[in-house]
């Protein structure tokens, strides 16, 4: 079956609880969507310094994020070098991060990750995503360092609602080639037009934004893409 992750992207904390809500009975997993500003031009929480309460609250242990305890977070990382804040990450309280390729420079992350905490290695998934320009060959340095690759299914990445690029789909096909066993994601464009195209391809993860944000019923839309 089909994972599918429900993503959000907001702009303040109390828009992250308000979207969180909306999937948080229905599935186990949501993504949050954080933008710098400067890999991608939109910025949102937790990158907002106005809404530095929130964050404060956090990482002192006075709060959580929305639905903590009982839904799991994976951080979908639009940031320029995000791995230089990965305690920060790691504080906010998160199951999955997933770092942009081409955000960052190839051999610190490389050595990031070869040098990275046995506790987390044991405790947290990483991911890898790509742009649908980026040659796959650029991943082979880093397959036995990650746990999944996040194929981007839009060439304008960090807002939701844009077309579908039909590459992702010979990416897709191709990564799973060279390695069967790698789970692949897909973030962006994912509807019920491009999922049944993309789990053909072999995906293994749907990460769904607006298809699920604009449902009538969100738990009926979840079941009908995890059937696929």
């Amino acid at each position: 079956m089909t994972e599918i992750i429900p993503a959000v992207l907001a702009e303040s904390y109390d828009d992250l609880r308000e979207k969180i809500s909306h999937f948080s009975n229905y599935t186990k997993i949501i993504q949050i969507d954080i933008c710098d500003g400067k890999f991608v031009p939109s910025v949102s929480w937790p990158m907002q310094m106005k809404d530095k309460s929130s964050i404060q609250n956090i990482l002192n242990e006075e709060d959580g994020l929305p639905a903590w305890d009982h839904v799991d977070f994976e951080f979908d990382l639009m940031v320029k070098d995000a791995h230089k804040q990965f305690e920060f990450w790691t504080r906010l309280g998160v199951k999955r991060l997933v770092f942009h390729l081409e955000a960052e420079e190839r051999e610190l992350l490389k050595e990031f990750l070869e040098s990275m905490d046995p506790y987390w290695r044991d405790n947290l998934e990483i991911g890898l995503a790509l742009n649908t320009k980026t040659d796959i060959e650029e991943i082979k340095q880093f397959i036995n360092l990650i746990d999944f690759v996040q194929c981007m299914g839009i060439e304008k990445i960090g807002h939701q609602g844009e077309p579908f690029d039909e590459k992702v789909l010979k990416q897709i096909k191709e990564i799973k080639g060279l390695y069967p066993d790698m789970i692949i994601s897909v973030d962006g464009s994912v509807n019920e037009t491009t999922a049944p195209l993309l789990v053909e391809a072999g995906v293994d993860r749907l990460v769904i934004g607006s298809a699920l944000m604009n449902s009538y019923d969100v738990a009926e839309t979840i079941q009908d893409f995890e059937s696929l």
